[in-house]
């Protein structure tokens, strides 16, 4: 005690001068609005690295597990394929329009492959990060998904990471639809299970069982229709009983997503700035 002590004693000026140089700075940086910025711009793109770091260490272990997972996709997705050439073969005779309408799609619709380098789960406002931002042509509102399905929607972006919205936020809402029926509602998650969520609004008169897909609708900016969300696993009523309520098993693993893709189209930012466009009308209107 008495040498901690001393050491307080001989060493004292040099703690008051350290403690005021630590007040100085705090006093800079928060009551300084440019200061202020430089500071959490940097700060954000050192905590953005140190995720970055931390993910690729993670992913190094799961190497094995997720080229297993990437092969069973595409194997997957090649028989899907194949049955829709198929099929089109045994209507048209020929699968020349399949090839053209595949090329069309794929000419406006692009994926820009991603990392997730950090990722919340037990939270009900649930974010996660990717390592692509604006110089890589990132905005906020445009679509993620992975080889299993549908993500979340990009949320907030930097010059090199944006911040996405999954599907496990209670503040999501994406607008859905069951496959091959067409009756459409919107998904939502209650902040309970990490594995399911719900399709809300699915009118009365729907008919389909437990067992069928959810798929996005279309009937929206963000996503092409057809993307796969989950698997109906429960049926139930909405809270005034004027509509199904859907209990969904996800088809995306959050608790081991590590590669994304942001759906990036080429009519996105003309889409966006329209919209925008109405809604600042309609805003003046009222």
């Amino acid at each position: 005690m008495q040498n901690l002590i001393a050491f307080f004693t001989k060493n004292f000026h040099w703690l008051l001068f350290l403690f005021l140089e630590l007040v100085c700075v705090v006093l800079l940086f928060r009551y300084n609005s440019y200061q202020g910025s430089v500071w959490v711009s940097s700060a954000n793109a050192v905590i953005g690295k140190v995720y970055e770091w931390k993910s690729d260490v993670e992913q190094f272990f799961s190497l094995e597990e997720r080229a297993r997972r990437l092969t069973d996709e595409n194997i997957a997705l090649q028989r899907q394929l194949n049955q829709v050439r198929e099929e089109l073969l045994d209507l048209k005779g020929d699968t020349a329009v399949f090839d053209s309408v595949a090329q069309e799609v794929i000419s406006d619709l692009h994926l820009l492959p991603a990392k997730v380098v950090s990722n919340s789960l037990r939270r009900p406002d649930n974010l996660l990060t990717v390592d692509r931002g604006r110089t890589d042509g990132v905005m906020p509102d445009m679509g993620v998904v992975s080889g299993t399905g549908l993500v979340g929607v990009v949320y907030m972006t930097g010059e090199h990471y944006s911040v996405v919205m999954p599907l496990l936020n209670v503040h999501s809402r994406v607008s859905c639809a069951i496959r091959n029926h067409g009756y459409f509602g919107y998904m939502s998650w209650d902040g309970s299970s990490t594995t399911d969520a719900f399709m809300e609004d699915v009118p009365r008169h729907a008919q389909f069982k437990t067992g069928e897909w959810v798929e996005t609708s279309g009937y929206s900016d963000i996503f092409p229709p057809g993307i796969t969300i989950g698997q109906i696993t429960a049926i139930g009523n909405s809270a005034d009983g004027l509509s199904y309520r859907l209990r969904v098993k996800l088809n995306t693993n959050f608790s081991t997503l590590r590669e994304v893709s942001i759906i990036t189209d080429n009519t996105f930012p003309e889409r966006l700035q329209l919209l925008k466009a109405a809604r600042d009308s309609m805003a003046l209107a009222n």
